[in-house]
């Protein structure tokens, strides 16, 4: 198609004007109109108008949207590229003052981005090479405009592309970056190909020393490689393998040789035909250390926890230290345990009192010391002299340990700690030392729980002694107040004794009222304390008529009313004499109530009902039994019946029922008799 076609069918068309600075742009819209929001903005860099609405007419014909400016120098090219902010350049190779090949430099300096297509009349093979070296997108010779609107849609779609791609790779830059973990990338040749600032940090090698490494051979340790090297060829292959898309605790190497524990993920991606390997390495050091931290203050804890319970059922101190030994090695990491002695001997001795151990050894040769020597060097020495703890974290490199170290090391114990045992004046008294199988086992927060254990032990031991000194101290008073209840028992019956020699005719009344009495007593289920205090109470119930002439006593005749009110005061008289005696019952009240009557028509307080002391209703109802049955002065004995008959017509006014019911259950069921 010749320029003079052209020309005639551009006469209708607007046209592109030429700008030393730069004009107000138009927008053509097609009949497929798009918004003009999303309108192409095309720099056209032509110093012909109807070149340029030639190629404006073609790209509208191809149904392309734009915004179009058109400068022809350089000055307003430079100022356009900054204002006008083209998507695509359409530019002449040559112009009078300026020509393509410098503005195309300009561009690949200052914007990159923009892609520029040449729009030329003539263009040898040599110059289209040297165009598209130089980043030129392609050319289109102006004889030819129907290739142009292709050109421009496969020019975007390419930078599209390009500018997506560089947005993912700067967004995986952000994030790669930003991360906390190590992210590296190993192509199909096992060398590194991305190393992000968290790798820098964590493995100590800077990007520039890891890339191109072989990945194994940089940061796994040598016993790994063999695995590694067996598992790449099928990686290769397919992209799978044990470790891709799990997440894994590994020992990963850093610069200095120094191995460490880490988490590691793994994924897969192809770039190509090639797979590639993406790692995500956490550096899980810290973690690690408070995972043993915790697993070890959880077994000081348990340990804690098995002694206090010894501790609270303890009843033998030999039996208490044998089972916090065992109670102590029973936990996981803990090989031997012992307890010593602190001796006062020429040697200084330790004397082991108890142990316990996984595999027997070592106690029984340690012959430990807390002399200040090289035997008396040892942990436990030293805690026993200075009262503090001693730990020793390897025993292999400790100097204090020459004595025992090799024994120690072929036994399994590696690290140990004693700990004093402490009187309560502050002296120390012995030592528990734990024995572990691993080098630096004891950490902070299980020391304090130890020394808490051996606080605790200390206090069981010194509550044992305390408990051991105060049962011999009960039981000797025990005997002396056995001795006692017994000497005062012996004055008692001594005092009844010479009432009974003024009353010849009562003879053996008290002690029959007291056996009675006693008998009732175990009837109705009182505890042996108040039997016993009931007898005593029996044995002297009378007591008061050692002030009665003799005469009244044995008078065989009826008695006047005023020598029956003089016998009735000796109730208030035996009490009289003995309120002041310190019996562990009460003695004295039941004797001052023994006639006391449940209706309160007894003597000499007239008290009722529950007013009147049980053991005082007791000795009541077997004093009336046993006067009624025995001879008297003034009548003969009446007889068992009687008397019985004679409580029953009482029970429940004169008597208690309770009482009553269990004196007659003597008598006719069980087949009480009076001692001869």
């Amino acid at each position: 198609m010749g320029d003079a076609k052209w020309k005639n069918q551009l006469k209708t068309e607007p046209r592109t004007r030429s700008a030393t600075s730069i004009p107000q742009p138009k927008i053509c819209n097609p009949q497929t109109s798009v918004p003009q929001s999303n309108a192409l903005r095309i720099l056209l860099l032509e110093d012909n108008p109807l070149d340029a609405e030639l190629n404006e007419h073609t790209l509208r014909k191809a149904g392309i949207a734009f915004t179009s400016l058109r400068v022809e120098t350089r000055a307003a090219f430079v100022e356009a590229l900054d204002t006008f902010r083209p998507d695509i350049i359409l530019a002449d190779y040559k112009l009078p003052e300026f020509d393509g090949m410098a503005a195309l430099k300009i561009v690949r300096s200052d914007h990159p981005e923009v892609p520029v297509i040449m729009v030329t009349g003539a263009l040898s093979d040599i110059e289209a090479v040297e165009l598209t070296l130089a980043g030129a997108r392609d050319y289109v010779l102006k004889d030819r405009p129907a290739r142009l609107a292709a050109a421009v849609q496969r020019a975007l779609s390419v930078e599209q592309d390009i500018r997506a791609r560089k947005m993912a790779e700067e967004k995986f830059r952000k994030i790669s970056e930003s991360a906390q973990d190590a992210i590296i990338m190993m192509g199909s040749d096992q060398c590194i190909s991305f190393w992000n600032t968290a790798a820098e940090r964590v493995f100590g090698y800077s990007a520039a020393e890891a890339m191109g490494q072989e990945l194994h051979t940089l940061i796994t340790p040598t016993p790994a490689h063999a695995a590694f090297a067996q598992a790449f060829p099928h990686f290769q292959q397919t992209g799978g393998g044990p470790l891709i898309g799990k997440v894994t605790e590994v020992t990963a190497l850093r610069k200095g040789g120094e191995e460490f524990s880490a988490e590691l993920s793994i994924s897969a991606t192809q770039f190509g035909d090639q797979w590639h390997a993406i790692a995500i390495v956490r550096d899980i050091t810290e973690r690690k250390r408070a995972e043993v931290a915790i697993e070890h203050a959880n077994r000081a804890l348990a340990t804690l926890s098995a002694v206090n319970r010894s501790l609270v059922h303890a009843s033998d101190e030999n039996e208490l230290l044998q089972e916090i030994c065992q109670a102590i090695v029973q936990q996981r990491g803990y090989q031997l345990a012992w307890v010593g002695y602190v001796q006062h001997d020429e040697r200084r001795s330790i004397k082991i009192m108890a142990d316990a151990s996984s595999n027997g050894g070592y106690p029984d040769t340690m012959q430990p010391s807390w002399a200040e020597n090289d035997l008396g060097m040892s942990p436990s020495g030293r805690a026993i002299r200075s009262g503090m703890t001693q730990l020793c974290q390897d025993i292999a490199s400790a100097l204090h340990y020459l004595p025992w170290k090799e024994e120690a090391i072929r036994l399994g114990y590696l690290s140990s700690i004693a700990l004093p045992l402490t009187g309560e004046d502050g002296t120390v008294f012995g030592t528990l030392a734990v024995y572990s199988d691993e080098v630096n086992a004891f950490s902070s927060a299980e020391i304090s729980l130890l020394e808490e254990m051996a606080g605790d032990l200390a206090f069981g031991v010194r509550t044992l002694h305390l408990r051991t000194e105060r049962d011999l101290v009960m039981k000797k008073n025990q005997a002396q107040l056995v001795q006692l209840t017994e000497s005062l028992e012996s004055t008692v019956r001594a005092i009844a004794l010479m009432v009974e020699i003024r009353d010849p005719y009562t003879a053996g009344h008290q002690n029959r009222v007291a056996d009675l009495a006693s008998a009732i007593a175990r009837q109705m289920g009182l505890n042996a304390e108040q039997v016993h205090g009931i007898h005593v109470a029996g044995i002297v119930h009378d007591l008061g008529k050692f002030q009665i002439p003799a005469e009244i006593l044995s008078k065989p005749g009826k008695i006047s009313e005023i020598e029956f009110a003089l016998i009735k005061s000796h109730a208030q008289a035996g009490y009289e004499i003995l309120k002041d005696i310190q019996f562990p019952w009460p003695v004295a009240q039941m004797v001052l109530q023994h006639h006391e009557r449940m209706d309160g028509s007894g003597y000499p307080q007239g008290l009722k009902g529950e007013a009147i002391l049980l053991e005082a209703r007791i000795l009541s109802v077997a004093d009336v039994v046993e006067a009624m049955f025995s001879h008297r002065p003034y009548r003969p004995g009446l007889g068992l019946e009687t008397a019985l008959a004679e409580i029953s017509r009482g029970s429940g006014t004169h008597f208690d029922t309770q009482v009553v019911d269990a004196c007659m259950t003597l008598f006719r069921e069980q087949g009480y008799t009076f001692p001869a």
